[in-house]
């Protein structure tokens, strides 16, 4: 893929096109809209976003797929529009991903914690069901009744 050019700068979307390749609806982008993360043009009613809209909701998805909130997303943005060498972004930025760093290691040991609980739940009923001659129901299907 190459660099853009100065058409690429130039070339405005409609909301639908935004919407098919982020995979958004048409909601959730005038969310980010009323939420002050995006400002397209108008040409009467219609929404006009720019190749610089187009940048900021790719970032606004990035943002939410590593779970950030809207506000903070606003926030790295505003840094972005405000410093030009991107220095005060930047150190929002990594303070937001060491803080979900620790959350999400915080989360993964109480998953793998569930996870090892439920093992040993799992491995004393096939024990049980073993001592009594019963025959356990294959993993791969699940029971409908308790």
């Amino acid at each position: 893929m190459g660099a853009a050019g100065p058409e690429d700068d130039a070339r405005s979307y409609a909301i639908g096109e935004l919407a098919d390749e982020f995979g958004l609806t048409h909601r959730t982008i005038r969310h980010y809209e009323d939420e002050g993360l995006l400002a397209p043009a108008r040409e009467g009613t219609a929404r006009v976003y720019s190749h610089r809209d187009r940048a900021r909701l790719a970032l606004i998805c990035r943002g939410k797929r590593l779970g950030f909130s809207l506000a903070e997303i606003k926030d790295f943005l505003t840094l972005y529009d405000a410093d030009d060498a991107q220095l005060e972004q930047m150190r929002f930025m990594q303070r937001l991903a060491r803080r979900r760093i620790t959350d999400l290691e915080r989360q993964l040991q109480d998953v793998q914690q569930t996870l090892a609980e439920l093992r040993t739940i799992d491995s004393q009923i096939s024990d049980h069901f073993r001592r009594n001659g019963i025959t356990e129901t294959p993993n791969n299907q699940e029971d409908t009744q308790p």
